[in-house]
């Protein structure tokens, strides 16, 4: 049984039928992977296709001896199965700059942590499960803050004091979500306690008193959803690159292999050992 969950596979309770977990990437689809899940679904499960959370495709009412046959024929699209059990699983993310709040391009990195960390890492067993998420911008449509890795996109302002003309109509103050930004005593104050880095600010200053001063992603790290939540904390860096956040995660993914007590959610293991000395580590050359 355990052969066949690691395939990707789940037990339908109080049947003799399995689901099966069909991996997508950001959960796009072609049309001809479409078409050919729902006629596995026909041909060797009981018609019903559902949607996760996690943007896999659920078929349901597969008999175990119809499993390969399953298998050969989703695989003819490019097609797998996989993420369950204690392994990493697929990675979530939202549009990233295809939306109108999107600080960046969310999918093509969730595309190269697919490739390079996902299939790597897909079939070897971790202390327990292990989620990766990505967020366009402080709005955080993914949930990112339940996943062991979630990564979050920022534009960080700058703002630049003897720019500001103190315009008692001021256009910052009036586009901050946060508050952030204050129009006092003719001259605009910034709480960077405040700031969530969502960059709607960034080029609105009719006389250039807010520009850009970075732009990149920040990462959090041990969050867990179940009956005990906890949320993720951040690490104290932005990062600015691909390769950086990908050789982080698979530092994380390394460290979690070699410190993770058997079921241990990795929230768990970076509060038995202490956040300050994980970050200390994964940082570190």
């Amino acid at each position: 049984m355990k052969d066949i969950k690691n395939k990707g596979f789940l037990k339908n309770e109080k049947t003799n039928t399995f689901t099966a977990n069909i991996i997508t990437v950001n959960g796009i689809l072609s049309a001809s992977q479409q078409k050919c899940i729902g006629e596995a679904a026909q041909l060797f499960g009981n018609g019903r296709i559902k949607l996760s959370t996690s943007f896999t495709i659920e078929v349901h009412g597969i008999a175990y001896k119809n499993v390969d046959a399953f298998l050969d024929y989703i695989g003819k699209e490019g097609l797998e199965t996989g993420g369950v059990g204690p392994r990493i699983r697929p990675v979530v993310s939202c549009i990233g700059n295809e939306c109108r709040f999107g600080l960046g391009d969310t999918l093509g990195l969730s595309d190269e942590i697919h490739k390079r960390i996902y299939n790597k890492y897909k079939n070897i067993d971790l202390p327990h499960r292990f989620k990766i998420a990505i967020g366009g911008c402080p709005n955080d449509c993914a949930k990112i803050n339940l996943c062991e890795v979630a990564i979050l996109a920022q534009q960080i302002p700058y703002f630049k004091e003897d720019m500001c003309k103190g315009c008692s109509k001021c256009s910052i103050e009036k586009l901050c979500p946060m508050n952030a930004c204050k129009l006092e005593d003719k001259k605009l104050n910034q709480d960077k306690t405040i700031c969530n880095n969502c960059g709607r600010c960034i080029d609105k200053c009719h006389f250039d008193a807010m520009k850009k001063k970075l732009e990149g992603y920040k990462i959090f790290i041990g969050g867990k959803g179940g009956k005990i939540k906890t949320d993720a904390i951040a690490l104290n860096k932005i990062f600015t690159s691909k390769e950086e956040i990908i050789e982080l995660i698979e530092k994380i993914i390394l460290f979690y292999m070699q410190n993770g007590q058997p079921k241990e959610r990795f929230a768990k293991t970076i509060e038995r050992i202490g956040f300050k000395k994980v970050e200390d580590i994964l940082l570190s050359e």
